[in-house]
């Protein structure tokens, strides 16, 4: 990151009204406020199935946009963040489990080896809507049927894409991370610093 780019991070703006989360992840939420950026929440609601032939990659990018486009329309704010986080194994989409039977499913398929957490994130503003997808590599460690029961039990994974949250519970599933540690969380910093800088939207502010 650039001198020029910090120094607009943390610039002295004023931010009322200027950007809204256009999603209910309380994650999410807590991922923006832990690097000082003043925002109001305003969860969509749109239509999440995958097209046909639809790549993870394209999905969660498309998703992401249509959050953050809608959430711009619907709040008149002058910016909104949206993203879409998807758990892939072996190019299938894992999204949030149905019930135990399938919180199982996924998770015996998850154990013992290595799958991709994918998140988009979209920023969209009256002039432009920048979007970008982060990639991790997530290897779990051997899991037993028990293991998941146990692990669906704690309620945990209901709401969670791929069955388990990492910033959780379910960490003591992961052996170790390639790549973002807050992209599987559910928003990649990084990446967001730099969309919401080159938006003027900045960092580091008390919130």
């Amino acid at each position: 990151m650039s001198p020029d780019t910090l120094k607009d991070l943390h610039a002295d703006k004023a931010v009322s009204n200027q950007l809204v989360l256009a999603s209910a992840s309380p994650r999410r939420r807590e991922l923006l406020q832990q690097i000082g950026v003043q925002f109001s929440v305003q969860p969509v609601d749109i239509c999440e199935d995958v097209l046909p032939d639809e790549s993870a990659e394209v999905y969660v990018a498309r998703l992401a946009r249509e959050k953050a486009e809608v959430g711009l329309q619907r709040s008149g704010a002058k910016a909104a963040l949206g993203s879409d986080t998807s758990v892939v194994m072996s190019g299938e989409i894992l999204g949030k489990p149905e019930d135990a039977s399938d919180a199982e499913r996924m998770l015996m398929l998850l154990s013992d080896s290595e799958h991709q957490v994918m998140t988009g994130v979209a920023l969209a503003t009256e002039y432009e809507t920048q979007v970008c997808v982060v990639t991790t590599v997530v290897h779990f460690k051997e899991l037993t049927p028990e293991i998941c029961r146990a692990y669906w039990a704690s309620a945990e994974p209901c709401d969670k894409a791929g069955a388990y949250g990492i910033q959780g519970l379910g960490a003591v599933f992961v052996d170790r991370i390639e790549g973002s540690y807050s992209s599987v969380v559910g928003l990649p910093l990084a990446e967001t610093a730099e969309m919401l800088a080159r938006a003027g939207i900045p960092i580091w502010q008390p919130v």
